[in-house]
């Protein structure tokens, strides 16, 4: 057995709705300097 074989479609579906929240959240509430034009965290185009 591997270890992929274990994972389920839901389990991966899960984990893309997760990150996703995870990113809105950050991109909302987190400030410029992580995750601005010129941010270290995440790059994007937020408006202040």
């Amino acid at each position: 057995m591997t270890l992929f074989t274990d994972i389920t479609f839901f389990e991966v579906c899960m984990a893309l709705l997760t990150v996703g929240l995870a990113e809105r959240a950050l991109l909302a509430y987190a400030p410029i300097e992580m995750v601005g034009p010129n941010g270290w965290l995440i790059k994007g185009k937020v408006e202040e």
